[in-house]
């Protein structure tokens, strides 16, 4: 799954959730998430777009009542190595969001904006 704009540049390299079938987990949170798969999910970018969101806040807590954006791999887990990083499932590129009680409506076009601005960019 990539978000592409019409030059062919990739901004969103891949989306994990587990409520996705392609998740290694997915059949887990089927078995133990059995109201649903719940409000969080990572993507790889290309490019970052937390600078670019508007209704989303960059913190580091999750199930907040509000969207939430941050970049694991130099907040929350950086205290550790690369290694420990890629073995953990947290990479350079990842973006996790946490996705709040706004409209869903919302929140697809604040991170359509942000989008956006990062093909402007490149």
């Amino acid at each position: 799954m990539s978000w592409n704009n019409n030059r062919g540049i990739v901004i969103v390299m891949e989306v994990s959730y587990s409520g996705l079938e392609s998740h290694p987990y997915h059949e887990n949170a089927k078995k133990f998430m059995r109201n649903g798969f719940g409000c969080i999910l990572a993507y790889d970018v290309a490019a970052f777009i937390d600078s670019a969101l508007q209704l989303a806040s960059h913190l580091a807590n999750v199930g907040d009542a509000k969207t939430l954006v941050i970049h694991p791999a130099s907040t929350i887990h950086q205290q550790l190595t690369d290694e420990e990083q890629l073995s953990a499932r947290v990479n350079k590129e990842m973006l996790r969001v946490s996705i709040g009680y706004e409209h869903i409506d919302d929140i697809k076009e604040d991170f359509t904006i942000a989008f956006e601005k990062i093909k402007e960019i490149n």
